[in-house]
């Protein structure tokens, strides 16, 4: 099949040579076309999908696929169930947008510092500061 077009959806298309396939004995069941055209839309990502599927179905993208449930999943279901993100109390995109921004950051801030405490790094001595009078 040879390249035609592509159109603005992103999707490319190929078209059969008709002088083949008014000929061919199997062309009721591949196009019922009146040119005698069998068109073939394929989008402009398609090759990268099917390299990525390609990948997840192997031993090695299982194993991956698997780890994603512990880690990617796990924040939004932290976030979620733990910081009250089933529902916003904020109303328009800005407000919600900002508040999400505070809020990951926060979970940045809490997974670091359980990451540090779990391999010893040290931590600062704040006890200086609990002496300041004001």
């Amino acid at each position: 099949m040879k390249y035609s077009t592509t159109n603005r959806e992103g999707y490319r298309e190929y078209k059969s040579n008709p002088k083949i396939c008014c000929e061919c004995p199997s062309r009721m069941q591949c196009t019922q076309s009146k040119n005698f055209t069998k068109v073939v839309i394929r989008h402009i990502w398609e090759p990268y999908l099917e390299t990525a599927e390609g990948i997840r179905h192997t031993t090695w993208g299982k194993e991956l696929y698997r780890k994603r449930g512990e880690t990617i999943e796990r924040v939004f279901a932290d976030a979620k169930e733990k910081h009250g993100m089933r529902y916003t109390r904020y109303r328009g995109l800005r407000k919600v947008q900002h508040y999400l921004t505070i809020l990951f950051a926060c979970m940045n801030l809490k997974k670091l510092a359980m990451w540090k405490r779990k391999r010893g790094v040290a931590t600062p001595n704040y006890s200086r500061f609990s002496s300041v009078s004001l």
